[in-house]
């Protein structure tokens, strides 16, 4: 739902729409004020139609002309005594020059301006007959009005003069509207206008046609000699499709009358103008409903790019209002929008009628068009229109068109010239009082005597001047009457004069008095305005000085914040790491105090051993007969015993043989990449992985892999028994399609350290056999002394075959 200031329906009359919508701006417009009336809407919602109107129903546009003229028409200045110059000013002409200008257009062989006396024609006749007789109230009389009217459209984002009477010229080619050269045409393409901006900073249209109208029948003339130039076409929604945003613009021109109330006052400085443009928008449309193609695709593409800019313009307008900011609004990025910037700036007032089609297939677009136009109610940037004071006294004309009447009155009640044409007040001071006694006179009859004896003609003559003179003396007498009558009217307006003048003087000095204290405020209050703008620019440079420091403290708060993060980052990160050091060295020395404790338990438990043999070979001292020859301990008889090479036990019987692996050669040419990562612990054992011309990294990287064809990664893990178990990851290293390196893993060896848990012994006994025993104490040599065996493959640079080796008693 969308809240608009008036709603109409569909059977609303054009009447009712012009006094809500139209009637104020041409008000505003006979006051001296701008305004602005335009129609939007999608193609074929009916913008032309409420603009032009219907026969028998005229539109906005003949109402507002219609109006204009029943208002300022018995004002109205002759031709040409305002005329425009080509900066979007006007000067004004004494009579002489306007009738010097007028007998100068009329002697030309050009087409006249359209008179009011012609017949209208009957084309548009229904539309202009208005029988309304609207008027705008409180019309300035002591002022003479002129009307202007132009034509424009802009068509393509260019602005062509829809006026311009184009010349034929034999020598320039002609186009027609396939934009192909004919040769028997007389088409001309027109010639686009630029905008430009005033000394007041308007924009206008440079070198456009301004013609001056007297009547509404010629001013409408103007227009639908225009609309017939304007360019439509058909479409799949329109038959006739307005393909440009046509603007007709209508000037008053209006300035005061001299102080006797007869001819214009000729002070540019008063002059006031004043136009009201009419903007019929060409229909927003979507190519896919419309089947645009050509042409009608980048009219159409034209027409909506403008539409969107006026859409950007009042968002950014809406947007500085509403928050304060000042954002630059983009009117130059349109033609439309950059002819009526002053209007949107505050220099007038705008309206505009939302045309909205019923069709169910215009829902969609309708709902864009409501919505933006509710978007505009918002926006208010109205100022005040500060008028010319002329300071002369109001009601002049009137006062001197009285004054003509009542002396042409008494003029006719004296027998003076009738028919002889009208005495202004100048031409009456000329008039001598000679010359009104003898057109007063009776006519002196024939004078010429042809026959002596004629006795009649001269007692004619003589009784003509009898009466002439009875008449002189009569007229004399009050002739004299009356200029005595005359002084004393005379001394009685001098005596008035002269208290009113006093009165006045009175006035003007208690004027004068209030004027002078009103000055008086006013310099107080510049000096206070002063005062307060400087506090202001102080307090602005303040605010600016603490902004800023506040900036500059909210930046190091961010810095400070920021580094205190990292600082934490890293402080969590440096107790993790110690935490793992922390484990890692705990466990390391866990390892190492079970090692050293297995070690000095296997120690303790050979010196026991030692120390149970000695006791026993000293017992068998003691013990044995003295005749007898002493028995050797079993462990000299066991010393004695050639020493045999222990050998590992037979394997198992049955068991699937062992399949060794292909072991690749390792020639002088192959390079190893020993990856080795920073975690690792070193084991401190007496075998070591040692790998000849390797490239020993942390991290693998694509630039060590692309030197080397062997890739060898070592890892480390903590089996169940609690001991660190070293594996040796191997591959190979390949070369990819796309350039990059590749791992084939190939095989695993694992290194593995485990601490001594004792040792086996049996226990000898009172008499062992020595074949038995032999055979026993091979056995518990074996698993005593070598608790840890290392099974090696043939081949083997530590050596060949298999070996047992075991820490040493």
């Amino acid at each position: 739902q969308y809240s608009f200031k008036e709603v109409f329906g569909t059977s609303v009359v054009q009447k009712e729409l012009f006094d809500v919508v139209a009637k104020p701006l041409v008000e505003d417009l006979v006051h001296g004020k701008n305004g602005l009336l335009f129609t939007y809407g999608v193609t074929g919602s009916g913008k032309t139609h409420t603009m032009t109107g219907s026969p028998g129903d005229g539109g906005l546009l003949p109402r507002c002309l219609d109006m204009i003229f029943n208002s300022i028409g018995p004002f109205q200045a002759k031709r040409f005594v305002f005329k425009l110059d080509d900066k979007n000013g006007v000067d004004v002409q004494c009579e002489v020059d306007a009738l010097l200008e007028r007998q100068k257009r009329d002697a030309m062989p050009v087409p006249k301006t359209p008179s009011g006396r012609r017949q209208i024609d009957p084309e548009f006749a229904d539309m202009i007959n208005v029988r309304d007789h609207c008027k705008v109230e409180e019309v300035d009389e002591d002022n003479v009005y002129s009307i202007f009217v132009s034509y424009i459209e802009i068509y393509n984002n260019y602005i062509y003069d829809l006026l311009e009477e184009a010349p034929f010229d034999p020598i320039k080619p002609k186009w027609n509207n396939c934009n192909t050269p004919v040769r028997n045409g007389d088409f001309i393409p027109p010639q686009s206008k630029m905008l430009r901006e005033d000394q007041n900073h308007n924009m206008y249209v440079t070198g456009c046609t301004e013609v001056e109208v007297k009547s509404t029948e010629e001013a409408f003339e103007v227009f639908w000699r225009g609309q017939k130039k304007r360019r439509i076409a058909n479409t799949q929604l329109n038959r006739e499709s307005s393909r440009s945003h046509s603007v007709f613009i209508i000037k008053l021109a209006q300035a005061p009358l001299d102080a006797d109330g007869d001819n214009v006052l000729q002070e540019k400085e008063q002059i006031t103008l004043s136009q009201l443009s009419l903007v019929d928008l060409a229909g927003s449309e979507r190519t896919n409903r419309t089947k645009a193609e050509g042409n009608r695709l980048r009219e159409a593409g034209n027409i909506n790019q403008s539409l969107m800019t006026l859409r950007t313009c009042i968002e950014v307008l809406r947007e500085n209002q509403l928050y304060g900011t000042n954002k630059m609004v983009p009117y130059r990025d349109s033609k439309l929008t950059h002819l009526f910037k002053n209007y949107f700036d505050g220099e007038g007032k705008v309206r505009m009628i939302v045309c909205v089609n019923p069709k169910a297939e215009d829902y969609e677009e309708s709902l864009q068009v409501m919505r933006f136009a509710e978007m505009t109610q918002e926006v208010e940037v109205a100022r005040p229109v500060d008028r010319p004071l002329c300071g002369l006294t109001p009601g002049r004309r009137f006062r001197n068109q009285a004054f003509r009447e009542e002396l042409s009155r008494k003029l006719e009640m004296r027998g003076g010239p009738i028919n002889g044409g009208f005495l202004g007040f100048k031409s009456y001071r000329n008039w001598s009082v000679s010359e009104t006694f003898l057109q007063s006179f009776p006519p002196l009859p024939s004078c010429e005597l042809l026959d002596v004896n004629d006795d009649q003609t001269i007692p004619k003559l003589i009784e003509v001047l009898e009466k002439r003179h009875k008449l002189r003396q009569m007229l004399s007498e009050e002739f004299a009457k009356n200029v005595l009558a005359f002084k004393t009217m005379l001394q009685e307006f001098d005596s008035s004069v002269v208290s009113k003048e006093n009165y006045i003087q009175g006035k003007l000095s208690e004027k004068e008095k209030t004027i002078a204290g009103q000055k008086t405020e006013l310099e107080r209050l510049e000096k206070k305005i002063k005062t307060l703008e400087y506090k202001i620019e102080i307090l602005e440079k303040t605010t600016t000085i603490y902004e800023e420091d506040k900036r500059n403290l909210q930046q190091e708060l961010e810095s400070k914040s920021q580094k205190l993060q990292r600082q934490a980052s890293d402080k969590r990160r440096l107790e993790a790491r110690l935490q793992g050091m922390v484990a890692e060295t705990t466990m390391k020395w866990e390892k190492e105090c079970e090692c050293r404790v297995a070690a000095k338990q296997l120690e303790m438990q050979n010196k026991l051993w030692v120390k149970d043999e000695k006791l026993k070979q000293l017992k068998a001292i003691v013990t044995e007969p003295k005749n007898e020859k002493p028995e050797r301990p079993s462990r000299e008889r066991d010393r004695e015993k050639p020493v045999q090479r222990s050998v590992s036990p037979s394997p198992v019987p049955n068991a699937p043989p062992v399949r060794l692996r292909h072991r690749r050669s390792r020639s002088a040419g192959e390079r190893w990449v020993d990856h080795k990562p920073p975690s690792n612990l070193p084991t401190e054992t007496v075998m070591q992985p040692h790998v000849p011309h390797a490239i020993t990294v942390a991290a693998a990287s694509e630039k060590a892999l692309a030197k080397c064809d062997k890739y060898m990664l070592t890892h480390q893990e903590l089996a169940s028994d609690g001991e660190i178990e070293t594996k040796l990851i191997k591959g190979d290293v390949f070369k990819t399609r796309g350039g990059g390196q590749a791992v084939q893993f190939t095989e695993i060896e694992t290194l593995k350290q485990e601490s001594p848990t004792g040792r086996k012994r049996k226990s000898s006994p009172s008499h062992p056999d020595p074949l038995e025993d032999a055979a026993d104490s091979e056995w518990t040599d074996v698993e005593t002394r070598c608790s840890v065996a290392v099974e090696m493959r043939a081949g083997s640079a530590l050596g060949p075959g298999y070996q047992h080796h075991a820490q040493p008693k």
